[in-house]
């Protein structure tokens, strides 16, 4: 698998107030019409989204770029891997987040269900972390390989990573 990562945009937040006012009233009348998703706005601006399963994408992604949807479809697949790489964006203490695969996905449910968060969609530092994990680990990296390369790369000039504890060697 081969994940561009240069469309990426750096930090977190980068949409206006007016275009994410947009995009959720967008998505809201989406899913008012299918009565399929259900939307949770938490405090800090992120939108949580209950779909049927990690191959039905929530409706917030409709109004992003492809390469973004396109992360977000492979994240589930890379769950146990995401779930043993920090996340350097301020994630950790804005959103509570513990790794970086809470920047897309807050719950995997036992019935299959899965509850997206759109953070990642709103952070190039989340998305790029993600897309180079991901990669990396095609291309046949260890989990311990990957989180030194994550942990190199994002060492200064980053917030704080979230406290994910390191992957099993």
């Amino acid at each position: 698998m081969t994940l561009g990562v240069s469309f990426l945009i750096s930090g977190c937040g980068s949409k206006s107030e007016d275009e994410h006012k947009n995009h959720q009233e967008g998505s809201s009348a989406k899913q008012e019409a299918s009565h399929e998703g259900h939307e949770n706005h938490l405090p800090n601006g992120d939108i949580q989204e209950l779909t049927a399963s990690m191959d039905v994408l929530p409706g917030f992604l409709d109004k992003q770029p492809e390469e973004i949807a396109a992360i977000y479809a492979e994240v589930p697949k890379y769950k146990e891997l995401l779930e043993t790489m920090p996340c350097f964006c301020g994630c950790g203490e804005s959103a509570g987040h513990k790794d970086n695969y809470d920047c897309f996905v807050s719950e995997n449910k036992e019935d299959g269900k899965i509850v997206w968060d759109d953070h990642g969609t709103k952070c190039g530092t989340c998305l790029e972390i993600a897309a180079i994990s991901m990669s990396a680990s095609a291309d046949g990296k260890t989990p311990v390989e990957i989180r030194n390369m994550i942990d190199e790369k994002y060492k200064e000039g980053y917030a704080e990573p979230t406290p994910t504890p390191m992957p099993a060697s």
